[in-house]
């Protein structure tokens, strides 16, 4: 699984952010410039505690 597709599984299995939500937002001209966990939260779609818990889990990811 590629690390951007484990990582929409993580957001709708873990913090059941919903595929329409993603969807937007992968399609979302800023989504050149920003990771998604940031425009989730920028747009309210997540909390700042969901923000740190994605971060984790990516920084877990990587060891």
């Amino acid at each position: 699984m590629s690390s951007n597709a484990s990582l929409i599984h993580f957001l709708q299995h873990e913090l059941a952010i919903s595929s329409a939500e993603i969807d937007v937002l992968l399609r979302h001209p800023e989504r050149d410039y920003a990771p998604l966990p940031m425009l989730l939260w920028q747009y309210g779609l997540i909390t700042m505690q969901q923000l740190a818990q994605i971060f984790d889990w990516l920084e877990a990811q990587l060891q």
